[in-house]
């Protein structure tokens, strides 16, 4: 089920180019490995290519040349494995705090020989932002973790000044930005712009929500910024 559709060949040898081998061996470990374990759900399997390896390999059009990048709330590696495959300039540090699913990446990139460019860290974005040696990244990934208030807090901490957070949406990144742009912009984030990646590559195009990191405002105190309209604490 993880073979490459022939129809999405053209735009897999673009986005992956010498590494489509890899890519290729990556999605078959998302189609039974990430199955198995409850990382890719069972109806996943047959559009890993389109949805998943595709979707976010185009995020790669955003990244400058041998940048470090931090994925939060990598899961199964989407997209900071799949970015990883597709620039082997890159260095590429996946954040996830769950033990299940940082057992399986460490395992994916052991299998794929990912280990010279690829780190996975365990443990929550806002409390490695305020650790003792907080991890920095020019830039910063997240695919569909929260919304957009709540992923500022937890990720403008860990970009770098002048670093960017870019964060994966759907159909409401528009409203998001409305919403959220002023709540961005107490965080230390410039003017959320939103992008469409792999505009005549991939059908639709991957939607993009790109915050600039332009002032240092340290990281926002636990719980703070995980309030639901009516006022109760949410934790992811």
């Amino acid at each position: 089920m993880a073979l490459l559709p022939p129809e999405l060949a053209e735009a897999a040898g673009r986005l992956f180019g010498a590494r489509l081998d890899l890519a290729a061996a990556y999605a078959e470990l998302l189609a039974t490995d990430g199955v198995v374990r409850g990382l890719i759900g069972p109806r996943e399997a047959p559009r890993i290519w389109d949805r998943h390896l595709l979707n976010c390999a185009v995020v790669g059009e955003l990244i400058p040349t041998d940048a470090t990048v931090i994925d939060v709330g990598s899961g199964a590696g989407l997209p900071g494995l799949v970015l990883a495959i597709a620039r082997p300039d890159l260095q590429v540090t996946l954040l996830e705090p769950l033990a299940r699913r940082t057992a399986f990446l460490t395992e994916a990139v052991d299998a794929l020989g990912l280990e010279d460019s690829v780190q996975v860290l365990r443990g929550r974005a806002e409390e490695v932002a305020a650790g003792p040696d907080p991890v920095r990244g020019d830039v910063v990934t997240a695919r569909a973790v929260a919304p957009l208030d709540r992923l500022a807090a937890w990720c403008l901490p860990l970009a770098a000044p002048g670093g960017r957070l870019l964060a994966l949406k759907g159909a409401s990144a528009a409203d998001e930005i409305v919403e959220h742009a002023p709540a961005v912009h107490r965080l230390g984030g410039a003017e959320p712009v939103l992008h469409r990646c792999g505009e005549g590559i991939v059908e639709p195009p991957t939607v993009v929500v790109e915050i600039v990191r332009e002032r240092l405002v340290g990281p926002t105190p636990r719980g703070s910024a995980k309030k639901s309209r009516g006022g109760k604490s949410r934790r992811r």
